[in-house]
C-alpha cells in the first residue's frame, strides 16, 4: 500500500496462478455475478456496453469497528482482452477517486493476476481507519477470483 496526499491510497497485489488467462478473463468479466464470488460485493450489476467499453453499478458492504460501512460506486470499464488489461475508473459514486486496473499476463513458469487500485475517500471518510480493510480486502477479492477460476474449471 502506497499513501499519497489527500487520503489517497494506492494498493496493488499480484499472485501467479497455474490457471488459464481465457478462465480468469472470464470470471472477471461476469460483471452480474461478481457478488456471488467477490467478499463484501453486496451488488454487481451491468448497466451497459458500447464495444468494449462497459459500465457498472457496484455496491460494496462490511463491518468494521462495530460500525456497518457500505459504499456505492458506478464504474466504467474498457476490456482490452489481448493484451489481458481491464481498466477502470469511477463516474460516480461514494469516493472522490476509485480507479485502476486488472491485468492478466503469463510468463514461462504462471499466469500472473495483478491488480491495482487507487482510492481516495470523500472528506470525513476516514481512510486511515479503513486501510487494513482495504488491504486485507483486496487480498480476498484476488483470492475469491481464484476461488472461482478453480471451480469453473473443475465443475
Amino acid at each position: 500500500m502506497e499513501r499519497l496526499p489527500q487520503g489517497t491510497r494506492r494498493l496493488a497485489v499480484l499472485l501467479r496462478l497455474s490457471l488459464d488467462p481465457e478462465l480468469l478473463w472470464s470470471v472477471l468479466t461476469d460483471y452480474n455475478n461478481l457478488s456471488r464470488f467477490i467478499p463484501n460485493l453486496a451488488s454487481s450489476r451491468q448497466l451497459w456496453r458500447k464495444g468494449a467499453v462497459v459500465a457498472l453499478e457496484q455496491v460494496g458492504s462490511q463491518q468494521f469497528c462495530g460500525l456497518s460501512f457500505s459504499a456505492r460506486v458506478e464504474l466504467e470499464l474498457t476490456e482490452e482482452p489481448s493484451s489481458g488489461r481491464l481498466c477502470f475508473r469511477m463516474t460516480c459514486g461514494d469516493f472522490r477517486r476509485f480507479e485502476g486496473i486488472w491485468r492478466i499476463d503469463r510468463d514461462a513458469s504462471a499466469t500472473r493476476l495483478f491488480y491495482e487500485l487507487t482510492v481516495q475517500g470523500r472528506p470525513g471518510m476516514p481512510i486511515g481507519i479503513i486501510e487494513k480493510r482495504l488491504r486485507d480486502d483486496l487480498a480476498a477479492n484476488l483470492r475469491a477470483v481464484q476461488q472461482e477460476a478453480l471451480r469453473r474449471a473443475n465443475p
